[in-house]
């Protein structure tokens, strides 16, 4: 007989314990974690300047707002740790709000629209941690994933810090008994009910859900906190305040005699205290919230971060979210004044929070990603030599590995064809040497072979090109799921995935793809500045049957494909002056931005706006990401 969650839950702590003071611990290393800085966004959504001209006095050494791709364990991580650049965050933080899965079995797929037609598709396999709501050893599983989160969590609050931990009935029990545990019984503030109505059904078959529990800790028994008001209702005003000679709502209370002992101004009242029931706040789904929707699902109003960061974070204060999903925590206590960190392990969420930031003209922020994620999970996993994970990765992809003795241990082939899979290492970039060593192989090894896949794990920023040059229709370039690794800790969990198979769908070797632009055009324009011109080309995608697709959905793609590749490009953004190190995205376009053109579904095609003149040679980088998050670039340089 299995044991109930409620006699597991002290190994759930217990393993869950260890697991962050490992972390904690290792923080000193030499081999720690870092954020690598993918791009420093400078929000423009029109073609009206060049970022206002205050590009200049950009740098890295003064505190940036974060936007960070990857696992949020490993965020928090690095965080905690620091580097030569960014000091450790670790008590730095003063307010923490999390709406993280609710392991209520649902399945987020992510919904593309095109020009032509809808697209679904069913998240991969680093994404399904984020999207798919559901956990493999059921709720178990997934209280084992919070543990060490939410002690890290603790780590980063200060003294006077504070969390929101946002969940709903499915396992809001078992939350609370945790992080009694983890921040103490006595540091437990409120139950807060959000009671967001809206959801009938006559027909349902128990009483209809209309609240989701917010439950509120403080790291310490003195946190900071604002108390905040909710205004008057029209029926409270009528019901107990009066109009005085000069037409000033009043209340007042009985000092004898028919006489106020005081009396207490409308226009001069913050409202009613707040309590914790927060009826007053309407869901996404409402239809006067239309203006609020960015398209994803679990988005949540504007209004309930405003209530929680107004009331617990101090003005100029840090705020961070770890499951960022839509961006609202970001866009609101960037409205409101805050610093904040966001992070989330879905592409399609992190391309929702950057598009919103910058539609909203945000102050500059980062965009990050987790540094050597590879490297760093491959020494931490049970894999000694890079030929077990290779053969491995190998069997996930359907190959079989050469048997014969003196053979390449990265190489294998797939069954009755005369295909080659070369299996590149988590610890280099895979670059043009290594696709011409794998056409070698394909040409000669054994016999030579009729077409060669290479999988890899990072690739250098130039990839794209590096292909479109070498134009060999008999050479695939396919991504290892970057969090694979994490998945593999265990030559146990290994073997469970080949057991699995590929049949299962939940393993996705993604595509690469390329873009290309016309050659951009400089102009003079007076004395001090120049008119660039950049106009986009071409996008290609080098494997579209890599994409978590159907059928049907697969089809749909290949029509868009063929009739419009650009309308596949769901953002892009040009340094005007790429230094070759960070990326500064001072222009931007992306769907659903009308500031340039009328149409939704499209970016605009060309970018035309002024730069200050320089006396060296101009180098122009254009990143691009497309509607399945899949990022590229393409540098040009004017002498």
């Amino acid at each position: 007989m299995s044991k109930s969650l409620i006699e597991e839950l002290p190994k759930i702590m217990q393993r869950g314990k260890k697991e962050a003071n490992k972390i904690l611990k290792g923080l000193s290393e030499d081999n720690r974690l870092t954020l690598q800085t993918n791009e420093i966004v400078l929000p423009s959504k029109d073609d009206s300047g060049y970022f206002k001209e205050q590009v200049k006095n950009i740098s890295e050494d003064n505190w940036f707002n974060k936007l960070i791709y990857g696992d949020n364990l490993l965020t928090m991580q690095a965080l905690l740790a620091g580097d030569e650049k960014t000091p450790s965050m670790r008590g730095q933080i003063d307010l923490i709000y999390i709406d993280p899965p609710f392991d209520s079995k649902a399945d987020y797929r992510t919904k593309i629209k095109l020009a032509d037609n809808d697209i679904e598709q069913k998240p991969t396999v680093i994404e399904q941690f984020a999207y798919k709501d559901t956990w493999k050893n059921g709720t178990a599983s997934y209280l084992e994933m919070m543990v060490p989160r939410l002690i890290l969590m603790r780590e980063l609050l200060s003294d006077k810090g504070s969390l929101f931990f946002h969940i709903d009935w499915h396992v809001g029990h078992y939350i609370k008994i945790i992080l009694d545990e983890i921040f103490g019984r006595n540091n437990f503030r409120n139950e807060i009910i959000w009671y967001y109505g809206e959801r009938q059904s006559p027909k349902a078959t128990k009483f209809n859900n209309k609240h989701d529990v917010i439950y509120y800790y403080s790291k310490d028994s003195n946190p900071y906190f604002k108390m905040v008001f909710k205004p008057f209702s029209d029926e409270y005003i009528k019901q107990f305040f009066k109009k005085d000679e000069n037409g000033r709502y009043y209340t007042s209370t009985d000092g004898g005699r028919g006489k106020p002992r005081y009396k207490r101004y409308l226009d001069e009242s913050p409202g009613i205290a707040m309590d914790t029931v927060w009826d007053d706040i309407k869901m996404i789904g409402n239809i006067s919230m239309k203006s609020e929707r960015v398209g994803y699902q679990t988005q949540k109003p504007k209004a309930l971060i405003e209530r929680i960061i107004n009331s617990s974070c101090p003005p100029n204060g840090i705020v961070a979210d770890f499951f960022a999903g839509s961006g609202t925590t970001g866009a609101v206590a960037d409205n409101l004044g805050r610093k904040w960190i966001m992070s989330d392990l879905g592409k399609p969420a992190c391309m929702i929070s950057r598009k919103r930031l910058i539609d909203q003209e945000v102050e500059p922020f980062l965009y990050q990603s987790i540094g050597d994620y590879q490297k760093e999970q491959f020494e931490q996993s049970e894999f000694k030599t890079i030929r077990d994970l290779s053969q491995v990765v190998m069997h996930l992809y359907g190959a079989l590995p050469f048997k014969d003795e003196g053979s390449y241990t990265n190489l294998g082939y797939i069954k009755d064809s005369k295909i080659l899979v070369y299996v590149d290492s988590p610890s280099k970039m895979t670059g043009k040497k290594t696709l011409i060593k794998a056409q070698k192989l394909r040409n000669t090894y054994k016999g030579g072979w009729k077409k060669v896949v290479v999988l890899g794990w990072n690739f250098v920023q130039e990839i794209g090109q590096i292909i479109n040059d070498l134009n060999d229709n008999d050479l695939d370039v396919l991504v290892i799921p970057p969090d694979l690794i994490e998945q593999l800790k265990t030559k146990k969990s290994a073997n469970d995935l080949i057991k699995q198979g590929n049949n299962s769908n939940s393993l996705r070797f993604s595509s690469l793809q390329y873009l290309t632009i016309k050659n951009p055009v400089i102009e003079n324009y007076d004395s001090d500045s120049e008119k660039l011109t950049v106009e986009l080309s071409n996008y290609v995608l080098l494997s579209p049957d890599a994409l978590p697709l159907d059928e049907k959905n697969k089809k749909k793609l290949q029509k868009s494909i063929a009739n419009d590749p650009l309308s596949l490009i769901e953002y892009w953004s040009v340094d005007p002056d790429y230094d070759g190190e960070v990326f500064r995205s001072k222009w931007q376009d992306y769907r659903e931005n009308t500031n340039n053109d009328n149409d939704e579904f499209r970016v605009i095609e060309k970018a035309v706006f002024n730069v200050p003149k320089i006396d060296y040679p101009r180098v122009i980088c254009v990143k691009a990401v497309d509607v399945f998050g899949f990022e590229s670039a393409t540098t040009f340089e004017i002498k």
